[in-house]
């Protein structure tokens, strides 16, 4: 080989192991990119459940409790509120203004005996912790892929990369205060 072919052959050797080093980067961001939105998704499908039930609950109280408007209103005010929504900082407000008008709801059921007895009001009751616990284990699915994605974006040396191939970071998913587990209610 001569003096300048060795040199073009190392050369040639590092551009090719640094375009394999982007690639592989690149396919992975878009990986976990994918894991996030579909972790999102699944936690959509899982407020979705709740967010249907709650007519039915409201409807159910409204016969026991029809003096109790307000409660009921606050709960279908929050539905609607979680309906309009389109972010993840929107939606977990939302969420969490479902969570605390549920249990208001919840809380006004203590005083009716009737209500609490009825098939159909435990039914929904069962139905609704079964959703906070779905969304519960959901939303720690969601976080945790949104850590590894944004880890792995901020990181060297996917922090070179990631920026310029429009990968940015996610925001988690983040109950408040008390709406970090379901509602409590003892009947």
């Amino acid at each position: 080989m001569s003096d300048i072919g060795l040199p073009l052959v190392v050369v040639a050797v590092i551009v090719v192991l640094v375009l394999v080093l982007v690639v592989a980067l690149y396919n992975r961001f878009v990986r976990l990119r994918n894991r996030v939105d579909n972790a999102w998704a699944q936690i959509e499908v899982q407020l979705q459940r709740r967010f249907d039930l709650i007519p039915n609950l409201v409807e159910t109280v409204r016969g026991y409790a029809a003096h109790e408007k307000s409660t009921l209103e606050n709960v279908m005010a929050a539905r609607s509120a979680a309906s309009k929504a389109t972010s993840v900082n929107e939606k977990t407000v939302a969420q969490n203004q479902i969570t605390q008008a549920l249990r208001q709801l919840f809380a006004v059921a203590e005083a009716y005996p009737d209500l609490k007895a009825n098939t159909n009001f435990l039914d929904l009751q069962v139905q609704l912790r079964d959703s906070e616990d779905r969304i519960s284990h959901m939303r720690q699915s969601y976080n945790d892929t949104v850590m590894s994605y944004n880890n792995s974006i901020q990181t060297f040396p996917g922090v070179l990369f990631a920026g310029a191939f429009g990968f940015g970071p996610r925001t988690s998913f983040d109950a408040v205060g008390e709406a970090d587990s379901a509602p409590k209610v003892h009947f």
